[in-house]
């Protein structure tokens, strides 16, 4: 889906079908392949996008799905965000903000009050087009902890905002109608968030976070408009009257069919540092295989320039990787991508997951070796045995407390009640082939203990919003394990958003948080809260891996590998620059090569 970003809506490695959860997984570069950005930009055409699944929600305030971040870079903006330029594409850059803050100038002396210019000339495409403004942003930051539908990475931020948590609890018991919602917004002032002026925005914190420029590279940190108090956050009704204030305007959507861009005539270029829009006309086609999608990109098909929501096959990269495709782009990897989340509130069994013994059993009879084949081999999937991957800057250690041991599975098993095994239904998106495949190599590894594994495929649009993101299909046991993936919702000093979301609580639970487990343990929570308020980097490294060490003892899931992301373009892409928050080129920066401008 994670960076973010991030969550990692779906697998986002070099093996899956559809991106990851916001948290998307992070990248120093690009490990092969080629950008193919020299020569004069080619203005004008129509930029080809073909994909297996949808964005989670056509709402900047509420998307936190890779996938959906990479729509979202046509049409909206943020005070930061990451450029399109090599070796710059994890590092925080200005957007609708009029420059990076630091101590002295925007930042005050205690580093918890951040104040930040917005560009003038940034427009919202309304008739008669309009300035973005200061409380715009109060309002997209509010809209995040709405009672329908909250975004998923609240854990983040929702304490580390003076005042933010607070108004967040009441906004829970607001009656679920837009002009309920927009009242309380419009009325219930946060003390941490402040509109100076029409041009001043002011963030004031509970504590210093020096990644806090880095946090506010997260789409939940969007503006939003007037307009959109007449509509339920992240509804349908909402997804068809959106406003653009970035290069491009959304002309027609279908939900898990198409997606149709055209130019924002309210949009100027000279006020965004980030986006040159070169093409004309961006069109999605969210209807096409996995191996469709790659046919087309590599026989040349006019109606096909790059990915979305996809990536090459597993069974293909080996070959595509031994002939040094110019066209394959691997991009290093900071993500936990994919890994098995197991449900400890599931009934199934006689609620054997609440059992820490049973979870143990599960991740000794797992082999990660086994998985990590039919995901594309090691090449691009190197092992991960823990929560933090590499690059995290904040506490990753190597270690493994679950080498592959059957034996001692079944020890655990007995010990725990269940001699004879049990049965456990698995949740995995069956339009990916390196998702399809994991789940049958589960079956087998698991099978060898004792345990039957059934399958519940789901199609990529419905995986988070109606299985992961909703507690009672948890609680019902409608799944018991799941195939999930995540990576930092920024870059930096990024592990507080690989545990807060995910491991910290009742306050990480969905839809706020992204704890699809429904894992509590008074201890992690303990040093979650110690490590993300730690005075020192360092302090908080050691913590960071305290916490690392308590999550994995309880076995709340099993981690398998840190990927590296493999993306494919058609040889007309050209200025295809691997962005790591949306796990894809940027389509924003993309032109097309002469002569071959789609249609």
């Amino acid at each position: 889906m994670t960076s973010r970003k991030r969550r990692l809506a779906a697998v986002a490695t070099a093996c899956t079908a559809s991106l990851g959860l916001a948290a998307c997984a992070s990248s120093t570069g690009t490990t092969t392949g080629t950008s193919s950005s020299s020569g004069t930009a080619v203005k004008g055409g129509t930029l080809n996008m073909l994909g297996v699944g949808d964005v989670d929600y056509m709402d900047p305030n509420l998307s936190y799905y890779s996938g959906g971040y990479l729509a979202l870079r046509l049409w909206s903006r943020q005070l930061f965000t990451y450029p399109a330029i090599k070796d710059q594409v994890t590092k925080a850059a200005p957007d609708l903000a009029t420059a990076i803050p630091t101590e002295g100038n925007g930042i005050s002396a205690d580093g918890k009050t951040y104040t930040f210019t917005i560009r003038d000339g940034a427009k919202w495409d309304t008739s008669p087009a309009r300035q973005v403004t200061a409380q715009d942003f109060v309002r997209g930051v509010k809209r995040t902890c709405n009672p329908v539908q909250p975004f998923g990475g609240l854990p983040d931020y929702q304490d580390l905002i003076v005042g933010f948590q607070p108004f967040c609890d009441g906004f829970a018991k607001v009656a679920k109608t837009p002009a309920a919602i927009a009242a309380y917004v419009e009325k219930t002032p946060v003390a941490g968030l402040t509109a100076k002026d029409d041009t001043t925005v002011v963030f004031t914190l509970t504590h210093p976070a020096s990644y806090f420029v880095d946090m506010l590279t997260l789409p939940s940190f969007s503006p939003a408009p007037k307009e959109y108090d007449a509509y339920l956050p992240a509804s349908p009704e909402l997804a068809q009257h959106t406003i653009s204030d970035g290069p491009y305007k959304i002309d027609s959507y279908t939900p898990t069919k198409n997606i149709t861009f055209s130019r924002n005539p309210a949009w100027d270029p000279s006020t965004d540092p980030i986006r040159k829009a070169y093409v004309d006309k961006v069109v999605v086609n969210e209807t096409v295989s996995q191996d469709s999608v790659q046919q087309q990109l590599q026989t040349g098909t006019p109606s096909a320039d790059m990915a979305f929501d996809t990536f090459p096959p597993p069974s293909q990269l080996a070959a595509l990787i031994a002939k040094k495709d110019p066209l394959l782009n691997l991009g290093e990897g900071s993500s936990n991508n994919p890994y098995l989340v197991y449900n400890t509130v599931s009934p199934s069994n006689n609620k054997a997951l609440q059992k820490k013994e049973v979870r143990q059993a599960l991740s000794f009879a797992l082999n990660r070796t086994n998985i990590i084949q039919v995901l594309g081999g090691p090449k691009v999937n190197p092992p991960l045995t823990h929560v933090l991957p590499s690059n995290v800057v904040g506490g990753e250690q190597d270690f493994d407390l679950y080498p592959n041991d059957p034996a001692k599975a079944k020890s655990l098993l007995a010990a725990a009640g269940y001699p004879n095994g049990l049965t456990l239904k698995m949740l995995y998106r069956n339009a990916s082939e390196g998702q399809s495949k994991a789940f049958q190599t589960v079956q087998q590894d698991l099978s060898k203990v004792g345990i039957k594994v059934v399958g519940v495929p789901s199609p990529n649009a419905d995986f988070y919003t109606k299985y992961l993101q909703v507690p009672t299909v948890a609680q019902r046991g409608v799944w018991d394990i799941a195939i999930a993936g995540w990576g930092a919702d920024w870059y930096g000093n990024a592990a507080l958003s690989f545990f807060k979301p995910l491991y910290f609580g009742k306050a990480a639970y969905p839809p706020i948080g992204s704890n699809f487990g429904f894992y509590d343990s008074p201890t992690t929570n303990a040093l979650i809260e110690e490590a993300s308020t730690a005075k020192t980097e360092e302090q908080a490294r050691v913590l960071w891996a305290k916490a690392d060490h308590q999550v994995m003892d309880d076995a709340i899931f099993f981690p398998i590998t840190n990927p590296i992301t493999a993306n494919y373009r058609a040889a007309q892409l050209m200025n295809a620059v691997y962005i790591p928050a949306f796990q894809q080129f940027d389509p924003a920066n993309v032109w097309l090569a002469s002569g071959k401008q789609g249609g």
